[in-house]
């Protein structure tokens, strides 16, 4: 359970070696030490070095959880290996790909493999969670979502289509978790300046990861359900929501 100043015993991060999951671990690792688990796939060649930060940023104590985001087979036991040591106090799910927009729509077997990994992957683990957390009745999931899903452009539709469900899953499990102690968090970035985002066009308010990061841990704190990473974005999205689709689609973006 986090204490009065907002440290954390237990972290739990799916996608271990995800720049955003990492920053937001590491900006609660400021607040005081914690174990942390990371769940990433164990063949990663970024997992030493993710553990190196870890440790550096403050963790207490850094487990390493073999996880394969479209094994889902393998998920309950996953989720079980990272509570059995005791409750968890923030379980951040941030995993994901970008890809090729333009071949992911034109190639099926690629467009199966995106929205495994992007929705089927985080609905797998999310039930799992929220089992979990309403089990033990306090801590918060947070699920990185993206201003992408919030309306589907033509530019990332296949990107955009997967994080509309997440986003629609897991604001519901928030719902669903209501009076049970626990709470979920929607992030909604836009684009954030990490390695999957490296050879995407610059974008207007783009954001990095410390920014993410930052803003995710105050909402943890405030008990808040949905943040909108940079706050223009709130805006911006509302007036996207307005406008007509025959309009909409002569938009360059």
């Amino acid at each position: 359970m986090l204490n009065a100043v907002g440290q954390a015993q237990n972290i739990l991060l799916l996608g271990g070696t995800s720049e955003i999951g990492l920053a937001i671990v590491a900006e609660f690792l400021e607040r005081g030490p914690a174990r942390v688990t990371l769940a990433a796939r164990a063949d990663s060649p970024r997992v030493d070095a993710a553990v190196t930060r870890m440790k550096e940023a403050g963790a207490s104590e850094v487990d390493v959880l073999d996880f394969d985001a479209t094994d889902f087979d393998s998920h309950p036991d996953v989720i079980d290996a990272a509570f059995a040591r005791g409750d968890v106090d923030l379980a951040v799910v941030a995993f994901g790909t970008l890809g090729d927009q333009e071949e992911l729509w034109q190639d099926q077997a690629k467009a199966v493999a995106s929205a495994q990994i992007n929705y089927t992957g985080p609905v797998s683990v999310g039930v799992l969670l929220g089992q979990k957390f309403k089990a033990q009745g306090h801590g918060t999931i947070v699920a990185l979502s993206s201003v992408a899903g919030v309306r589907v452009r033509r530019s990332n539709f296949v990107y955009g289509a997967s994080k509309a469900g997440v986003d629609g899953f897991y604001t519901q499990l928030g719902e669903a978790l209501r009076g049970t102690g626990s709470n979920v968090l929607v992030v909604r970035p836009g684009q954030v300046r990490t390695r999957m985002s490296a050879e995407a066009k610059p974008a207007p308010l783009t954001v990095n990861p410390e920014d993410v990061a930052e803003a995710t841990v105050k909402a943890v704190l405030q008990d808040k359900d949905i943040i909108f990473v940079h706050p223009a974005f709130q805006l911006v999205t509302g007036v996207f929501n307005l406008i007509p689709r025959q309009i909409f689609r002569k938009l360059p973006f």
